[in-house]
């Protein structure tokens, strides 16, 4: 993330507070939009931090569901949005059978807002960043009535790439990278609140659809179109529905850079 260098503290409750902030997006901008704008560059934090805690990407997409899930309910202005993410990041490992441990969170996340800086000690500071990580994550769990279980879209996508990749001229599926790039989309779902707007099997299909078509990849033509016979519920208006609003958040990532 660009921008000026962050510092996570502790306010006189515990709760950890970003110095230097993210910067004003402007008066003339609407509140959702300014909304729309924090979850998306916490959610790269939250994709960040996962990677260089070495966790797999489902319990990183967990992290994110949560965090959209818990903003769902409560106010942006009333929570820590960063603090949050780490705490959704904690749970996330927890929901997952990932178990990150809060002292790695918390110092990856401090290199992440002070680049080079060396591990925080284990001071005051530390143990009450640390107990407002636990705290917060008692809170998103009982805002959430304690209903973590999330079902992604990778299962499906995976089971649709097998099943395209057979209707496939072999030499042609191998020139063009068709499942990396379904892959990469769908991670980039992940960056809004996608997975709580549309069904796992919808975003697997759309992502996989916006593949194929964008390397011009044609599969035989049956009495059904291939995504009907892999996913019988969905329409084409569902489908160009998930890839509007992935659209919608790379014009989003443009205006965060």
């Amino acid at each position: 993330m660009e921008g000026p260098s962050r510092r996570l503290s502790t306010s006189r409750d515990g709760a950890p507070k970003l110095l230097e902030r993210r910067g004003s997006d402007g008066d003339a901008e609407t509140e959702p939009t300014r909304d729309t704008r924090t979850h998306f560059r916490v959610c790269r934090f939250i994709m960040e931090i996962g990677v260089k805690l070495g966790m797999r990407s489902v319990p990183v997409a967990t992290a994110c569901v949560l965090y959209h899930r818990f903003f769902q309910r409560v106010c942006l202005r009333e929570y820590e949005p960063y603090l949050v993410a780490m705490s959704c990041v904690y749970l996330a490992g927890k929901v997952e059978e990932q178990h990150i441990r809060t002292r790695d969170i918390i110092n990856v996340s401090h290199r992440y807002f002070n680049k080079g800086s060396a591990p925080l000690e284990c001071d005051k500071e530390f143990w009450e960043l640390r107990d407002s990580v636990v705290q917060c994550e008692l809170l998103i769990l009982r805002q959430l009535g304690f209903h973590v279980s999330i079902e992604h879209p990778h299962k499906y996508l995976l089971h649709f790439l097998l099943s395209v990749k057979s209707l496939v001229n072999r030499h042609a599926w191998s020139r063009t990278p068709v499942a990396e790039t379904s892959w990469a989309l769908l991670r980039d779902c992940y960056h809004g609140n996608m997975s709580i707007r549309h069904t796992p099997q919808h975003i697997a299909i759309a992502t996989l659809y916006l593949a194929l078509n964008s390397y011009g990849v044609e599969l035989p033509v049956g009495e059904k179109e291939w995504w009907q016979v892999l996913c019988e519920n969905v329409t084409e208006a569902d489908i160009h529905a998930v890839i509007s609003d992935l659209l919608k958040l790379y014009d989003m990532e443009a205006k965060c850079v």
